[in-house]
């Protein structure tokens, strides 16, 4: 707006009006004078929020959007909205002991077009790496959605969670930028936002550096119970192992209530063992940090070779956990039906 000749002050009243009115058209946005924004208009200025291009929508409430980015190369993201969430929040610190009016939900951001970490278990390993998204891309996903609900920041209860397509910590500044301007500009709390990562660990060494007020809770997407298995599920671990990843983890310095999740994809067969179940809680004691797991039964997808554990597996792993004084938690699977689930977002065009 300084740029323009206006008053620096008027940024302020742009920014008000594109991230918490969410108004989409610059006509609209009465605050400014009609002559500025007749110009703005001329001047060919839009309001580029990422638009809703499909909806998907789950025998369970699940929602999957394939968002448009509004780019020349006409890429597109998903999005998920999980209401009542997957109850991998529950055990993080994020509880709050008002009633709510509204109940809560979950909101799963991309932070890029594809992913590169290349994990074996996961459909959008197969896309590959296309490109990283722009911080309004990533920051627009969730205005989109919050507009699409109605969501009143500082009324409902909506969870951000970094886990839709792409590692986030790839694309650090841009992801953190986004970060900021959900905290700045729509109001959303940091510690509702949980990023997780693969395990890059310049990405955490620099998390860590953040301050408390924009930073996101942090989970590490752990997924075997020793560099052996994890370096064939992940290769992502041949570049950093476990203990590496630990060692980045112990600089974050934690909020009061605040514990760092493990996320934990159980592969039938693979990684569901009891015996497996004990090595990862011997890893999570010796890290020293307040933590929690989350536990989530593989959710399967067209060409990739494992299986989905057993009722009974799942349930042994997570008696065994508990056993051994760990916080364990399951994460209920959401929108299975139509590809909204860990680890199945890949743009796919039914539902």
């Amino acid at each position: 707006m300084a740029k323009i000749g206006e008053p620096a002050w008027r940024g302020r009243q742009l920014a008000e009006a594109i991230y918490c009115q969410r108004l989409t058209d610059i006509a609209a946005i009465t605050v400014l004078a009609k002559p500025l924004r007749r110009r703005l208009v001329e001047a060919g200025w839009k309001v580029g929020r990422p638009a809703i291009a499909q909806v998907f929508r789950s025998a369970d409430g699940t929602e999957r959007y394939l968002i448009d980015c509004q780019t020349v190369d006409a890429q597109t993201v998903e999005t998920v909205w999980m209401p009542e969430g997957d109850g991998g929040e529950a055990g993080d610190g994020s509880e709050e002991e008002e009633e709510k009016t509204w109940d809560r939900a979950t909101i799963c951001v991309s932070s890029q077009v594809g992913c590169a970490v290349a994990c074996r278990f996961c459909l959008t390993a197969r896309l590959g790496l296309q490109r990283n998204l722009t911080t309004g891309e990533i920051a627009g996903q969730v205005v989109a959605v919050l507009d699409r609900h109605g969501v009143e920041v500082g009324r409902d209860r909506v969870n951000l969670v970094f886990m839709g397509m792409g590692e986030p910590f790839l694309n650090y500044d841009n992801f953190m930028a986004a970060v900021r301007l959900l905290v700045n500009e729509v109001g959303l709390s940091p510690r509702r936002m949980t990023v997780s990562t693969a395990g890059v660990v310049p990405g955490i060494e620099r998390f860590a550096q953040e301050p408390a007020e924009v930073r996101p809770k942090l989970a590490i997407s752990l997924n075997a119970p020793n560099d052996s298995i994890r370096s064939e599920v992940m290769p992502i671990n041949r570049k950093w192992p476990i203990e590496a990843v630990v060692d980045a983890v112990r600089a974050v310095r934690l909020r009061p209530r605040e514990r760092i999740t493990f996320e934990y994809v159980l592969l039938g067969g693979v990684t569901d063992r009891p015996e497996h179940a004990r090595e990862v809680a011997r890893l999570v004691r010796r890290t020293g940090l307040p933590v929690k797991v989350n536990l989530i039964a593989w959710n399967p997808g067209p060409g990739i070779e494992y299986a989905t554990p057993e009722a009974d597996a799942v349930e042994n792993f997570r008696r065994a956990l508990a056993e051994e004084g760990i916080a364990v938690y399951l994460r209920k699977p959401r929108g299975r039906d139509i590809y909204a689930a860990c680890g199945q977002l890949k743009r796919t065009v039914e539902g």
